[in-house]
């Protein structure tokens, strides 16, 4: 498999198969996704990986406070603004899935709350006094280890609900304080029966996105 066909068959997977993950398998990408570039090699990602009854832990606690309409925690760097563009983009994304997924579409929620019934999750932190250029680095490594699960035949999918709860991952992963847990992805064997997996986000063109200059 090419870089170029990782890319075209990388896309968001909201459903999968319980079927767990080999440690082997895992480390194969860690090992692979450790070449990814970073500011003056700074290497500034910390990995925590949520397997098993862990992360069943994780996904009950997390299920209560949806329950309790937890309020999402202040550090979770969710967005407070975005541009037309975007907004466009946000808009057109649920007529989409609605398009594609039918009557599938009205589980989105539901799989969002239960980190989409993934067998593990890697959360990846970096230290809380670097700079943001540093979430630079943790998007080049983010989307490394997205590129090289389809390799292993592995699907992902990295969302902000995946980190809702910050207090629940530092209690059950030991992760310190002086961390910033920055983003998770689910990963695991794609659920190809669920009707929510037919869903591909549509793309801008490289007219929209690129500006040559001669």
């Amino acid at each position: 498999m090419t870089v170029i066909e990782a890319l075209s068959a990388r896309h968001s997977i909201r459903a999968y198969q319980p079927t767990p993950i080999s440690k082997s398998t895992l480390n194969t990408i860690f090992e692979a996704v450790a070449h990814s570039p970073s500011w003056a090699n700074s290497q500034p990602w910390e990995v925590f990986v949520a397997t098993g009854d862990t992360l069943e832990r994780i996904r009950k606690a997390f299920g209560e406070k949806y329950a309790k309409k937890a309020e999402i925690a202040p550090e979770t760097p969710i967005p407070t603004k975005w541009s037309d563009d975007a907004k466009k983009h946000l808009r057109q994304l649920g007529a989409d899935i609605a398009r594609d997924c039918g009557d599938a579409a009205g589980q989105f929620g539901a799989l969002n709350q239960a980190l989409f019934n993934a067998p593990a999750v890697i959360y990846i932190c970096i230290d809380k006094i670097l700079s943001e250029w540093s979430l630079y680095d943790i998007g080049a490594y983010a989307q490394s280890i997205m590129l090289a699960a389809v390799e292993q035949g592995l699907a992902t999918i990295p969302a902000i609900t995946l980190v809702a709860f910050p207090d629940v991952l530092r209690s059950e992963l030991k992760i310190p304080d002086n961390l910033k847990i920055t983003i998770g992805i689910a990963i695991g064997y794609a659920d190809k029966e669920n009707t929510i997996n037919k869903f591909i986000s549509a793309r801008k063109s490289v007219a929209e996105t690129v500006h040559y200059y001669e």
